[in-house]
């Protein structure tokens, strides 16, 4: 059986977004990064105004910023979306948030930052916990995640190719402990696409969403580029990756 790729991608506006969503005939999602928005009622109005384009929107920090953590919380529960990123320490708790509102069906990832030393990964990500860079084993990690039944690894930042002998690590790790769903994020493009996709299936990943963000928006107009997405389609719709 091959594996899942979805991408996830930011959108301009809900034109640019489903424009997307019909070039990668919905193996996609939008990122929606809470820190774009000066409070939490307008996130929830452009989440909104997505998700009645039927856009699946993927409910994001904004650089990985764990001072937005209680606001991606927030804005999650009340919007219940396909999917949402989320620091390691707070994983489980909007894990939580998301079910006691009925919202069974939204993947949160883990956000697990590369140590510089393959199989060493640290998990100290939140607003306070960032201060203190102490590394644990790729095994350590996953296990902690899947004791909360957190089933999402968003490895960040990768540098494009640069550390794809710690993504291998942590996707190994990962599977061992159950975890078949990877996130690897951080400097990609469609150059580096392939690579990091042939990593991570080699090493046992089902489910993959690469997340490729600012090398494929149009710095003058803020929209993402079509032409762009459809090379991205074409890498993930190969016959290498699909049956």
């Amino acid at each position: 059986m091959k594996p899942v790729i979805k991408l996830n991608v930011l959108a301009r506006d809900v034109e640019n977004a489903k424009q997307i969503v019909e070039e990668m005939q919905g193996r996609v999602f939008i990122g929606v990064m809470v820190k774009s928005f000066a409070s939490i009622d307008l996130a929830i109005a452009r989440i909104e105004e997505f998700q009645a384009a039927k856009i699946p929107v993927s409910v994001g920090l904004g650089g990985g910023d764990p001072a937005q953590w209680e606001k991606v919380v927030e804005v999650a529960r009340r919007t219940k979306p396909a999917h949402v990123n989320q620091v390691f320490p707070a994983s489980g708790f909007t894990l939580g948030a998301l079910k006691s509102v009925g919202s069974h069906h939204t993947l949160v990832n883990a956000l697990i930052q590369p140590s510089g030393t393959p199989g060493k990964v640290i998990i100290a990500t939140g607003p306070m916990s960032r201060n203190y860079q102490d590394v644990v084993s790729c095994d350590t990690a996953a296990a902690m995640l899947a004791e909360i039944g957190v089933q999402s690894v968003k490895f960040y930042p990768i540098e494009g190719t640069k550390r794809l002998d710690e993504v291998a690590e942590m996707v190994k790790a990962s599977v061992r402990q159950g975890i078949k769903t990877f996130e690897p994020t951080g400097g990609m493009d469609a150059k580096s696409l392939s690579q990091v996709l042939d990593i991570c299936i080699e090493n046992g990943a089902e489910q993959i969403i690469p997340h490729v963000y600012t090398s494929i928006v149009d710095k003058a107009t803020g929209l993402t580029r079509l032409e762009d997405i459809r090379e991205l389609m074409q890498i993930i719709s190969s016959g290498r990756y699909e049956s």
